[in-house]
């Protein structure tokens, strides 16, 4: 349900306290206390038959008793109330309630739990509801103090979003001792109703959060908080603190995947996707706030250290290193340039010693020059107290030169030391300059932007473009799939895992099946010797570990009697299992080549997870993984290689050519193709998988299966591109393709945007655009296709396709309205390309269940307006605007209290 009535929670103009209460140290009086001491502006009704009053104020019975309806209800009775107080609140108009009450798990007695209960009770209504088990909610700006904290939050441009109640106030209270204020403090609980991706929604477009700071434990619907998060991440700094770092539970794992990619490395990829930035603890967290508040885009990654001291010079450096950063190289112009200004025994390298006698005046011109410089991205001040220098006089300067060169955002600062140092801190923040108590802890501000500039370029890349469309086999592979299922079988044999991975246009080794000794002398024959020999079994997960593979087997002898030995082997190891025979294959002569892990697995949480990493029978040992959630494009196949140790010797060392990389990413392309294609696969073990300068090729291949359920593709925390949708036009005697939109689309659409004509463009974008911006075009070209569509009329040509036309809709969070625009190039107006294109988008936004679509469109673009016309829009004037709002209804609509108004524009 998304933002649907929450302003009712967060902005509501009336409270009811449903079980208010004088008893001391009660719930119901600690709300009371706090919405009454708050200063909340509005009525605050207290709802209890056994008191007159409440608090002070007049007590009311029953829901019905209360003598207007409240926007909002803090329900603090027991559990098995709640379900019958949410219908009574829904009748009345109530559409937010805050339901403190903790147990909804228990059994409400017809067979349903409470929270289930609860949640039909409040369905017809529309009617909200944070929690339940939660604390509740404050909005300093408003005096809202809708919970039972012992404390009220101090105002400020922080929202904070958290899981916990318990560590919720202990948050507040280490908040207010540092003076941090916020804009909402929210403790979510249970999220039976509103959870992560409903308040990260609302806080995206509220102009008072400045910045939006998670504490959770888990979540409850992957896909929606995914959309949210990436979402409110285009908007405003999104930070993260994941409590629980590792596994959340025992899971068998029938793979070295499964093994591999634990909870928290799929969270980390999760928020790394989002273009969240994680951090690991609460002061790191308001640090790091702080750092991204004052923070401009950095350059690059090189940073400069200038210090009066080599030992806080050496701390930051070896910070810097060991979090992964990069300390700056200076050219030799450079070191030239501060040969003039600092002493003859400076450093002459990085970090810039200058030596403990500077000061501001060493300190202003040394600063000039890195910042001039052409391999400094930003620079840190470090600056140690001394008995001969001024500490704000250096201050001074160094704010001088950054006012001069409109250069803070550039740069950090630490002025060690105690109270002394406090007014050199104060001048430096006045002039916008992060600073910090530590060297360590500028570092790790430094890295903040870092990572969190890494993470907003992840949001805004172009990939580039894809190879040629794959197309592969789908239904083959679905025979194989089914044929399993339907003998009871999870684990496909290997050489049915190799069928379905060759499918997909994978290499893989040649591979038979043998049924007993003599039947893998006869295959080892029919293959080519030399072979590899391998048992065949679905209950042993690790064949090496029981000695079940031998290699380089050079005649037919060699094979028939190693399968006797590795029968007789297994046997005795482990008499239970059943064996079916055993596979041969040809040996895969590659020296050199670097042994590989790709795989899949399905976390608990967010459904299938791609792993890529070094490979071989040492593969757990060696820990070297890195995970991504599919659907991944080129780009961030190459992302997650990077991200592993491996990556290094991958792209060549010494006289080690690089292995094909193109190679290697169409591999993770396809297997996540694979995974968007067929619901079943659940786990898959590509491993080793051999990579070279020749290319790549599969050795062995494990998969699990199970049957998909109603709706596969939403297994997916992030939507995949909807290939059904794509098809054929005729317009004009033209085949034109019209699909929809993909990241890698952005050159293409520059070029038509940069071709359509100057009116065209301000009848799209109500006004003259000089130029479309990289930021601007990632924005139209990487849309989530759960929240929006954009479909392209594209004509193939000499130079390739060519875009003719575009329509986009917009979906609001609760996906009840779309707001679209259109634009076709001039060549094609008046051809039926815009009235085809807007047909598409209808029938789109009707098949997602949208209840209406609507637009704005200049009084003058009186060609749009007759279209509008023809296909049914009703079409109206915005008052003191030259602009018409049209609109359509797109199903019939019953009325809904509280529902957004289908008239004004959104």
């Amino acid at each position: 349900m998304s933002v649907r009535n929450l302003e009712f929670l967060f902005r509501p103009s009336s409270v009811a306290v449903v079980g208010a209460s004088n008893r001391e140290r009660s719930v119901g009086a600690a709300v009371m206390h706090n919405l009454l001491a708050g200063g909340f502006a509005g009525p605050v009704m207290p709802v209890n038959p056994k008191h007159e009053a409440v608090a002070g104020v007049l007590a009311y019975a029953d829901v019905a008793s209360l003598p207007v309806t409240p926007d909002l209800a803090v329900i603090c009775t027991p559990a098995p109330v709640v379900p019958r107080l949410i219908a009574d609140l829904g009748r009345r108009g109530t559409r937010a309630a805050v339901v403190l009450t903790a147990g909804p798990g228990a059994c409400a007695g017809d067979g349903r739990t409470l929270e289930q209960a609860m949640l039909e009770a409040a369905r017809p209504h529309l009617l909200r509801i944070l929690g339940p088990n939660c604390l509740g909610l404050l909005v300093p700006a408003s005096r809202l103090n809708a919970s039972f904290a012992h404390m009220d939050a101090l105002p400020g441009h922080l929202a904070l979003v958290h899981q916990s109640g318990a560590l919720c106030t202990a948050l507040l209270d280490w908040a207010r001792g540092k003076g941090i204020g916020f804009s909402h403090f929210v403790s979510v609980g249970d999220s039976a109703d509103v959870d992560f991706g409903d308040t990260l929604d609302f806080l995206a477009s509220d102009p008072s959060a400045r910045a939006v700071l998670l504490y959770m434990e888990s979540v409850r619907n992957p896909r929606k908080f995914m959309s949210a998060a990436r979402a409110a991440a285009r908007n405003k700094p999104v930070l993260v603190i994941k409590a629980g770092r590792v596994a959340e539970g025992e899971r068998a794992a029938a793979s070295h995947t499964g093994a591999l990619a634990g909870s928290d490395a799929v969270y980390d990829a999760a928020f790394r996707r989002a273009g969240m930035l994680r951090v690991f603890d609460t002061d790191e967290m308001f640090d790091a706030v702080e750092t991204l508040a004052r923070a401009g885009p950095l350059p690059g990654e090189r940073l400069a250290i200038l210090t009066n001291g080599g030992g806080p010079g050496v701390i930051a450096t070896d910070a810097l290193v060991l979090g992964g950063g990069r300390l700056a190289q200076l050219a030799h112009d450079t070191v030239a340039r501060l040969d003039e200004v600092l002493p003859a025994h400076w450093s002459r390298g990085n970090p810039v010693d200058v030596i403990g006698d500077a000061g501001g005046e060493r300190y202003a011109r040394a600063l000039e020059i890195l910042l001039d410089a052409p391999g400094v991205d930003a620079v840190l001040v470090l600056h140690a107290p001394t008995a001969v220098v001024a500490n704000l006089a250096v201050a001074e300067s160094v704010a001088a030169v950054a006012a001069a060169r409109q250069a803070a955002p550039r740069l950090l600062a630490c002025w060690l030391g105690g109270e002394n140092v406090q007014p050199a801190r104060r001048r430096l923040s006045a002039s916008g300059i992060a600073n910090y108590d530590t060297p360590e802890s500028a570092v790790r501000g430094f890295m903040h932007r870092v990572r969190y500039q890494r993470s907003q370029e992840l949001l805004m890349q172009t990939p580039p473009a894809a190879p040629d469309r794959f197309q592969p086999p789908t239904q083959a592979v679905r025979q194989v799939i089914e044929q399993a299922l339907a003998q009871g079988r999870e684990l496909l044999s290997e050489p049915e895992a190799k069928a379905v991975l060759s499918a997909y246009g994978i290499p893989v080794v040649e591979t038979r099946i043998a049924r007993d000794p003599a039947d893998a002398a006869d295959a080892a024959r029919a293959v080519g010797l030399p072979v590899a020999l391998k048992v065949l079994c679905e209950d042993i997960t690790h064949k090496s570990d029981v000695g079940g593979v031998v290699l380089d087997l050079e005649s037919t002898d060699d094979v028939r009697r190693a399968a006797e030995r590795m029968h007789a082997r297994i046997r005795e190891m482990l008499p239970d299992v059943e064996l079916q025979g055993f596979t041969v294959q040809p040996m895969a002569r590659r020296p050199g080549a670097i042994e590989l892990i790709v795989g899949v697995t399905t976390d608990p949480v967010f459904g299938p997870v791609l792993l890529f990493g070094e490979g071989g029978t040492a593969v757990e040992e060696l820990a070297d993984s890195a995970v991504a959630l599919p659907p991944v494009n080129v780009k961030l196949a190459r992302e997650l290689m990077q991200d592993t140790r491996v990556w290094r010797r991958l792209r060549g060392y010494r006289d080690r050519p690089p292995v094909d990389l193109d190679a290697l990413a169409r591999v993770l392309l396809r297997i996540s193709q694979l995974v968007v294609d067929c619901g079943e696969v659940v786990e898959l073990d590509v491993n080793p998988l051999l990579a070279d300068a020749g290319g790549v090729l599969a050795l062995d291949a494990r998969m699990r299966v199970r049957r998909a359920g109603a709706a596969p593709e939403r297994r997916l925390a992030i939507s995949p591109y909807p290939e059904q949708l794509e098809e054929t036009l005729e317009i004009d005697g033209r085949p034109l393709l019209v699909r929809p939109i993909r990241p890698e689309d952005q050159p293409e659409h520059k070029a038509f945007l940069d071709s359509l004509d100057p009116q065209d463009v301000r009848y799209r974008f109500f006004g003259q655009v000089r130029e479309f911006v990289h930021s601007q075009l990632a924005r139209f070209t990487q849309i989530d296709y759960d929240r929006e569509m954009a479909f392209i009329a594209s004509e193939a040509g000499e130079q390739g396709r060519r875009t003719l036309g575009v329509v986009r809709a917009v979906f609001d969070p609760d996906g009840a309205r779309a707001e679209f625009a259109i634009v076709v190039t001039s060549a094609m107006k008046g051809k039926g390309l815009g009235h085809a294109l807007m047909e598409k988008m209808i029938g789109y936004c009707r098949s997602r269940g949208a209840r209406e679509l609507y637009g704005e469109v200049l009084a003058e673009n009186e060609q749009m307006l007759r279209l509008a016309r023809r296909l049914g829009f009703a079409i109206r004037r915005v008052p003191r605007a030259e602009v018409m709002c049209v609109s359509l209804e797109l199903s019939p609509r019953e009325a809904e209290p509280g529902s957004p108004s289908t008239s004004a524009p959104g």
